[in-house]
């Protein structure tokens, strides 16, 4: 069961790191750090958000600090090492900071107990099994197998680094998802949309290279994914 208190700490968290925290501060916070007053103001919605959210229940006093003085804490921590480390994971890494924070406060109040029998499940390893596959080893694969192609058109400098190899990611993952959830008809209309997306690629082809080259390189992926998806459920139901 899903615990109540979990919940609203984590929609007190979304209200304050997310909601309630325009760029101005962020900006004030990265220029002044601690000495911003907006790094101040920062603490103060969280604050607020879980006083209201607990119900000004005052018994959860060392809960709202601990969340409050940690969560400062972390994002003086974030602030300093903003230019040393990679946005993106230093963005990660302190979005996983304050929810094991969290998660821990949960704890203190509601003892719960992590079964690992759960986690070592057969289901659980197989779908772990599967998402590695569509997304890095399938990328691989793929790669491979249309190897044997260079057009001249992908080396074009418009477009985005690597940004095929993650739309492949993401559709696949996608039509995994829906065969799971058993609607193939959000498959059609995936295919619908990359096709009304392509079409300006195919129509500035020279020659039909390009168009055979990115429609084998759809089918695949399509393909790939499908037969994973059906060989899971398959599975699934083996185990």
């Amino acid at each position: 069961m899903i615990s109540i208190l979990l919940i609203k700490l984590l929609i007190a968290h979304v209200l304050g790191d997310f909601v309630f925290q325009p760029s101005k501060w962020v900006e004030g916070k990265r220029k002044n750090t601690y000495k911003s007053k907006y790094f101040y103001f920062h603490g103060l919605i969280h604050l607020f958000a879980l006083i209201v959210l607990l119900g000004f229940d005052w018994s959860y006093w060392l809960s709202i600090l601990i969340l409050v003085g940690s969560h400062l804490l972390i994002d003086l921590i974030k602030i300093n090492l903003d230019k040393r480390l990679n946005t993106r994971l230093l963005f990660a890494m302190d979005q996983i900071l304050h929810i094991l924070v969290i998660i821990g406060v949960v704890y203190i109040n509601e003892p719960f107990e992590i079964s690992l029998r759960k986690i070592n499940s057969p289901e659980i390893l197989l779908s772990i099994l599967v998402i590695l596959f569509i997304t890095f080893v399938s990328s691989i694969l793929m790669k491979v197998l249309m190897g044997k192609w260079v057009m001249k058109e992908d080396k074009t400098s418009d477009s985005l680094k690597n940004a095929g190899q993650y739309i492949g990611v993401l559709e696949r993952l996608f039509i995994f998802i829906f065969i799971i959830l058993d609607q193939w008809s959000a498959i059609g209309l995936l295919i619908t949309a990359k096709s009304v997306f392509r079409f300006s690629d195919l129509s500035r082809a020279k020659d039909r290279k390009l168009t055979e080259y990115i429609l084998i390189g759809t089918l695949m992926s399509f393909g790939i994914a499908i037969i994973t998806g059906l060989l899971y459920l398959y599975l699934i139901k083996q185990i």
